[in-house]
Order: C-alpha cells, then structure tokens, then sequence
C-alpha cells in the first residue's frame, strides 16, 4: 500500500511538472523571441529554493514541483508598459506567445514516443497472409485454423497478401470458401462460411493478422511518433465535440482519476509512463485551445476580435468574461473531482 502511494505520488509530480512546465516553456521561449520582457520563469511553486537572476529574468526552482510559470511584462494592462510589456506587441506576437504553450504540448509527445519507438521497437501488422491470433467461437476457430498458418487459395483464387485475403473475406458474408493453408510445411484444406457483421456491413472470420516487432530507425520513428500525435489529437477533439454536443457521456477525469492513473500506468514500467504522459499532453493542448475565457484559446478570442475591431475589449467587459470562464472552470474541476471520488467509492 505505501509502495503504491509514493509510487502515485512520484508519478503524478513527473507527469504534471512535465507537462505544466513544458507548456510554460513554450510560452517563455515565444515571449523572448518577440521581445517582451520576463520578470520570472519558474519551476515549481511555493517558495523558492534557489534563484538567479540572468539579464532581466529570475530564473527560479521552487518547493512544490507541480509545473511552473512565468510572469511575462505587460500580461497586467494596469502594469506601466514599455515596449518589451505584452500589451504593445502587434496582435501577431502575442498570439504567438498565447498559442506556444499548447504548441509545446503537441511538440513533447512527439519527442516522447520517438523515444518509445527508439528503446522498444514497434508492432506493426504483417501484410503476409498468415494468421495471428485466432478468436475464439468465430469461423475461423470453428475451422480449427491455428495462428502461422498462411493462406495459399481461396476458391482457387492465389492469395499474396493479407489484404488480398481480407477483401475477399469481407466481400463473401454467408458464402462458402474453400482454403487452401500451410501449416508448418504441411498443406491443407478446409472450408468456412464468413459472418456477417452488421456494425462493419461485411464478412468477417474472426482472426487477426500476425503482428511483427523490428527495430525503426530515428527518421521512422520521429515520422512515426508525428502520425501517432496526430491520430490521438484527432480522436480526442472528435470525442470532445461529441461530449459538447452530447453525444457521447462527459466521462472527464479530474486531478484525483489522473493521479490515480499515473499511478496505475507507472506500475507497469516507465515506458508506460512515458506514453501516458504523451496521451495526458495531447490532452492538455486541446483543451487549453477550447476557446473558453482564461484559457489560452479564450485569449486568442479575445485578441481576434480585438483585431477586428482594432482596439481592445473594455476592461469592464475583460474582466466579467473572465470571471464566467473561471467559474466555469472551476465547476468543471469540481463535477470532475466529485466524480473522481465516487469512482473511489469515498461518497
């Protein structure tokens, strides 16, 4: 039981930290190209442990290793401006520095599973007609079809590939094929009726092709981790338009479910820990971009229409969106963690 909860502990300070500090540096970094000024760029909260002060920014670590922030100059429109504060900067720059912090959320999972990819290798489905796991009371189990075995003919038809099988499956519900297999060397000979599926409006056997592990180099595996980044930003958006739009249940975890996760996931080892961390900065990007008040997508709104009507919203008008986007959020996190403790059965 300890060991489980300072294993929780030490993962969820390594997967927030990592996170909220990378999305800070991101905008620390975008803030500096533009030439705004930094008063502080900090990692941790709470009271300093050590600080240094280079140029004009303090560099700081601080006591509570949970992310980080900066101050950057200006972000205050009653601080005194100069020309490094972030309120006279053309719309563009910050824009720019708004939009890094979640820029950098997309960038960090693709230096972690380029990682993954480099220390574990990929499973990747073989093309080869051969058959890898066989499920069970599916035709193909019924057949007494065993995994490795590879297809020669269908129907006396050649069959080069598991795409060429599939199609043919796929294409002949409730008909009878005859197969042509080898089986260690041995040839056979059997015949199967596909089933219809009606979610997938096809035939289908019940066997999964058989999956090889090789070793990519580092151009495959930056390539790789970019689609895997992309593939799991697109399912996700699409499942938070979905809870938006209700048509899916808002099942959203709140600080306590991460933690219990990360907890959970570091057990397995660090590679998972890292992927979780990649699938949890993936996350954190897209919903910083909702555009929703206080969030970074709130300010990129705010500062679209201020180009449109080329002067800044009232400061009346700032303040009371931001006071709705707040308490929003904060009802969110609220509903999130009461759901997190009734998974936890502590209501």
């Amino acid at each position: 039981m300890v060991a489980l909860l300072s294993t929780t502990v030490l993962a969820t300070i390594f997967v927030f930290g990592l996170l909220v500090m990378v999305h800070e540096l991101g905008h620390f970094i975008s803030a500096k190209l533009v030439g705004m000024g930094v008063h502080e760029f900090a990692i941790g909260f709470g009271p300093k442990i050590i600080s240094k002060k280079i140029g004009d920014t303090v560099y700081s670590l601080r006591l509570i290793p949970l992310g980080g922030f900066n101050k950057i100059a200006g972000m205050d429109p009653d601080e005194p401006q100069d020309e490094k504060s972030f309120q006279t900067k053309p719309i563009w720059a910050r824009m720019l520095v708004i939009i890094s912090g979640s820029a950098m959320n997309f960038a960090l999972p693709v230096l972690l599973f380029t990682m993954v990819f480099l220390t574990t290798g990929i499973d990747i489905p073989s093309n080869e007609p051969i058959m890898g796991t066989i499920m069970a009371d599916k035709p193909a189990s019924r057949a007494n079809f065993q995994p490795g075995d590879k297809i020669k003919t269908i129907n006396g038809q050649n069959v080069d590939s598991w795409k060429n099988f599939v199609a043919i499956v796929q294409d002949n519900a409730g008909n009878e094929l005859t197969i042509v297999f080898e089986r260690n060397g041995v040839a056979g000979k059997t015949t199967i009726k596909p089933e219809y599926d009606e979610k997938a409006n096809r035939g289908i056997i019940g066997v999964m092709p058989l999956i090889e592990h090789r070793q990519p180099g580092a151009i495959e595996s930056v390539t790789l981790a970019i689609k895997q980044t992309y593939m799991l930003a697109a399912a996700m958006l699409a499942g938070i338009v979905q809870m938006i739009t209700g048509q899916a249940p808002a099942d959203v975890a709140g600080p306590i479910g991460v933690a219990q996760m990360a907890g959970q996931v570091a057990q397995l080892g660090f590679i998972p820990l890292l992927q979780f961390a990649a699938f949890l900065s993936i996350n954190l990007g897209l919903i910083n971009l909702l555009p929703v008040p206080v969030l970074d997508g709130g300010h990129v709104v705010t500062l679209a229409i201020e180009a449109i009507r080329r002067k800044p919203l009232e400061k009346g008008s700032m303040q009371f969106i931001q006071m709705i986007g707040f308490s929003l959020l904060i009802l969110l996190m609220l509903l999130a963690t009461f759901k997190d403790l009734t998974r936890l059965k502590l209501f």
